[in-house]
């Protein structure tokens, strides 16, 4: 009985923490490594689920809400970094969080203008509408490829940071971006190369939530918190830290979320037990990140450049 209560939580815990991770591994290329202060993240990742959203009800091939959320949001990303962020590199990070704050309420003014305020909402798809059976436990199809999909971003980000000219490039470019340039690496293209990638990571996050989560406006903003948190946990500029981070930090809140109700029924009424146990799952990350910041500020996992 333990085991059949426990272990589905144990994996919506990790089904949280690879969406975490995908919205983070974004995240923590731009802020870690290009040392931008991003806050419109969050609004990408809005973006990649109506851009979802959209390419379903067109053709309601789930396979092309994927590809137009990820290649939506690179393309929207490409251009963000031409047009704005480019501009603020060499700006303090007060005016990266201005500047991305004032992008996050245009966001969320374009998506009530042009797909109105009302919640979309994206279906399962059919081949994945299912359980697979998981040592004798039924478990959804849908969120278990959730899983597999991260841990394979995970190691896809790890193959292109470590075993690719590219990711030599974006390393060196973070460590030292004015010898690179001198070296005659086009440090630009490679810094929007890098926000694009960071982009399309966010859209792919969007997508794959977007069957469980409802779409609509300002619903990046309560992600990219859990999303920062993950990323000073692990260590900002680590993809790797950022992963582990993910894990720790949905696990975390999943099994609070799911026990501590549960805990504190044993010594207060069900009433207060059920409304204190999700706030004090939702502190336990915050407090986790204060522990971390006092113990190892630079996080859990030394970033590379380090």
């Amino acid at each position: 009985m333990a085991l059949n209560l426990i272990f589905p939580q144990l994996l919506n815990g990790l089904q949280y923490g690879v969406l975490l991770f995908l919205l983070a591994a974004g995240l923590t290329l731009v802020f870690g490594i290009m040392s931008f202060v991003n806050l419109a993240h969050g609004s990408l990742y809005m973006m990649g689920a109506y851009f979802a959203a959209t390419a379903y009800g067109l053709t309601s091939s789930f396979t092309f809400a994927i590809v137009a959320a990820v290649g939506g949001c690179i393309a929207l990303g490409f251009v963000l970094e031409k047009l704005a962020v480019s501009r603020l590199y060499s700006r303090d990070h007060l005016d990266h969080v201005l500047a991305t704050f004032g992008m996050v309420l245009f966001f969320n003014e374009i998506v009530r203008i042009v797909w109105g305020p009302q919640p979309y909402f994206l279906p399962v798809p059919p081949f994945l509408d299912s359980t697979v059976n998981l040592f004798g436990i039924s478990y959804p199809a849908y969120r278990f490829a959730i899983i597999v999909v991260g841990l394979l971003v995970a190691v896809g980000s790890y193959l292109l940071m470590h075993r690719t000219r590219l990711g030599m490039l974006i390393r060196a470019g973070a460590s030292n971006p004015k010898m690179i340039g001198a070296l005659g690496i086009n440090i630009k293209l490679l810094n929007a190369l890098l926000f694009s990638l960071g982009a399309g990571l966010a859209g792919l996050a969007g997508v794959m939530a977007s069957p469980i989560l409802s779409i609509q406006s300002g619903m990046g903003e309560p992600v990219l918190i859990t999303a920062l948190v993950v990323i000073v946990i692990g260590g900002i500029g680590s993809v790797s830290g950022a992963f582990y981070a993910a894990l720790i930090v949905g696990i975390a809140d999943t099994l609070g979320r799911a026990f501590l109700p549960m805990l504190l029924r044993e010594t207060m009424s069900r009433e207060i037990a059920n409304a204190a146990g999700p706030a004090l799952a939702s502190m336990l990350v915050y407090v986790l990140m204060a522990i971390v910041l006092a113990i190892r500020p630079q996080g859990l996992f030394t970033p590379w450049r380090n």
